[in-house]
């Protein structure tokens, strides 16, 4: 096969030799291994912990919910078989499916769906999903296959809740074992179960047996080979040492294309990326100085020069392709208007401020890299800096109080995986989603769009949520809290023997029905 990439062959080898050396470092796989080289590592499998799209896709393969969503992210029963909702609101009922094992051999039923849920609604855990769980007031045990949550108050998105990624469904013996040892042996009910971790290198599952789906999984183990360079994830599918790249490098697509062993594919998202400022700190604290930068930034120069064009400025909030999501923008492109802004607050010739990343791949190091370029313009001098896992953690998301955070200006992303806007909203912009209790990385606060979250999560018309999410939506973007970027698109490529594998709309990986041909 002609290799004609990145400066040719040398490159192509050098990188290759890179991957297939850590690959020799593996132990030996069965015939239907499936390798899926991604972009980054994950600092933890503890399912309560995760909020990055990677270790969420890992574990979705792991842990089931009560609910899921099908490709277009639709609900679906998972563990449950239904369920009843009170009059009031406040009680969901759900019937549990019956067959159903764990991976340390334990029955599914009602007690590991409290244990789960007690677990991440305990306050002294501290995880990071507890506000995506934190109306539930208790969990009760009706039998064996009927569990009643009880919430604190009227909850409308719960059954979406209920489908997020971080509401598999953990076993209860698991829990009294192992407690937050969890994140390096997570127990679930999924196609596949936990085999190894050679971090940073790989996380390998091998073949559940007693899946409760007949027939599935097909092949024997999934790896996720972490590869953050773009040019050597392109490399080890091409050599056939991955059989799916997930988050293909965007300049990389029509290399590929030529390649007859090899398809491309590319989806629509749900993928807001963008800049949270922090408004405890100058100048941020200044809304004028937060609405230059967003006249600062040409947003579709950043989706050619860092997607390859496989992006679009981000119109809203809430993406497009998210319930209630309400189009405000996008934000225009105006290098005068920035300056006089910057003049009317008081920094005629800018300031010297930090810009970190949450990523360290590629793609991140090209946006981050633009947009200083893009700053400089109008006298923002930014140090930039791309952040390992643990630095994430330990920099932005365990920060304890606002006071000692240290972050500036954080470039991020996030998709709304229960497919409804208060997930797109509230965990990241609600005054009660700071961090380390969410990832309101800018500390924005405002009682208005608070306000509004809660009146729309409290009732279940229709159009009263809208008007109220709508409303909400507005606020955010006359307050400018983020510099308002790109909502991209998903391109991955898979080998042509790959497949029932395929990436939805909020950047998760599904590989219930995979196999290889």
């Amino acid at each position: 096969m002609k290799t004609t990439i990145w400066g040719g062959l040398r490159a192509a080898s050098l990188a290759c030799a890179i991957v297939l050396g850590a690959l020799a470092s593996q132990p030996a796989w069965s015939a239907k291994d499936v390798v899926v080289a991604v972009a980054g590592t994950s600092a933890s499998l503890e399912i309560h912990d995760a909020n990055d799209t990677l270790t969420q896709a890992i574990l979705k393969n792991v842990y089931q919910g009560l609910y899921g969503f099908d490709k277009d992210m639709k609900l679906k029963p998972l563990l449950a078989t239904g369920y009843e909702v009170s009059g009031d609101g406040l009680v969901y009922t759900f019937n549990l499916r019956k067959g159903v094992k764990f991976h340390d051999g334990t029955d599914f039923k009602a007690d590991s769906v409290k244990a789960t849920f007690d677990r991440v609604t305990n306050p002294d855990n501290k995880f990071r999903r507890y506000s995506l769980f934190s109306n539930i007031a208790s969990t009760e045990v009706v039998s064996d296959y009927v569990v009643k949550i009880h919430l604190k108050a009227p909850f409308s998105a719960f059954v979406n809740v209920m489908a997020h990624p971080s509401s598999g469904i953990i076993s209860a013996a698991a829990i009294a074992k192992m407690g937050k040892d969890l994140g390096q042996h997570p127990v679930g009910t999924g196609p596949f179960r936990f085999a190894e971790w050679r971090q940073p290198d790989f996380i390998r599952l091998t073949k559940n047996p007693d899946y409760w789906q007949k027939g599935l999984p097909k092949v024997d183990s999934l790896t996720f080979k972490a590869v953050p360079d773009n040019n050597t994830r392109t490399a080890v599918i091409q050599t056939g040492e991955a059989n799916m790249v997930s988050a293909l490098a965007y300049e990389q697509v029509d290399v590929l294309k030529g390649n007859k062993n090899i398809d491309i594919v590319v989806v629509p998202s749900i993928y807001a990326r963008y800049v949270a400022m922090n408004e405890t700190k100058k100048p941020f604290d200044n809304p004028k100085v937060r609405e230059a930068l967003n006249y600062a930034i040409n947003k579709q120069a950043l989706a050619k020069v860092a997607y390859n064009g496989y992006a679009e400025p981000l119109p809203a909030v809430v993406p497009p392709g998210v319930e209630f999501s309400f189009k405000t923008g996008p934000w225009p492109y105006d290098v005068a208007k920035a300056k006089q802004l910057l003049k009317e607050a008081g920094y005629p010739n800018g300031f010297e401020t930090e810009l970190w990343s949450i990523y360290n791949h590629t793609t991140a190091q090209k946006v981050i890299q633009f947009l200083q370029q893009q700053l400089a313009q109008v006298g923002v001098k930014a140090k930039i800096r791309a952040l390992e896992a643990g630095q994430r953690v330990q920099l932005v998301e365990a920060v304890q109080k606002p006071e000692d955070s240290t972050s500036r200006m954080v470039y991020a992303g996030w998709s709304a995986s229960t497919g409804e806007a208060d997930w797109a909203i509230r965990p990241l912009l609600g005054s009660g989603a700071q961090p380390p209790r969410g990832v309101n990385y800018g500390y924005y606060k405002s009682d208005a769009v608070d306000k509004d979250l809660a009146e729309a999560l409290s009732t279940n018309d229709k159009a009263k949520k809208a008007a109220l999410y709508k409303d909400a939506q507005q606020q955010i973007w006359k307050d400018q809290p983020w510099i308002f970027l790109l909502q991209e698109k998903l391109v991955w490529a898979h080998t042509k023997n790959l497949t029932g594998a395929y990436v939805m709309p909020d950047g998760s990986l599904n590989f219930d029905d995979v196999d290889l041909k």
